[in-house]
């Protein structure tokens, strides 16, 4: 159940950081609620699966989760690079975080 939770906090990491993205400034409240009440949600779940996870390994699958899910809607609605590097940039992250979940201990 704690890796379900890790993803989901990761899954809110991601749309927080959308939020920060669209609400340039600030200037938009529901945006803003929006991006607040998902960075609470994201910290919130992680420190629940912090219960039952290593620090480090839901740590940095909670933040693995928000670079790699960034970085693809990004891609697809920010019109950001999709370049070789970038794209195997993600995939050492991701192999990273698939060692950590492979190796954890719970």
């Amino acid at each position: 159940m704690s890796w379900l939770i890790i993803v989901l906090a990761g899954v809110f990491e991601i749309l927080w950081a959308v939020g920060l993205k669209l609400n340039v400034g600030f200037q938009r409240p529901v945006l803003l609620l929006f991006t607040v009440l998902s960075i609470g949600l994201s910290i919130g779940l992680l420190a629940l699966a912090m219960k039952h996870l290593p620090l480090g390994t839901a740590y940095a699958v909670w933040t693995g989760i928000g670079v790699i899910g960034a970085f693809i809607v990004g891609i697809l609605f920010f019109e950001e690079s999709a370049s070789i590097g970038r794209i195997a940039s993600v995939l050492l992250i991701t192999a990273g975080l698939v060692g950590l979940k492979v190796t954890a201990q719970h």
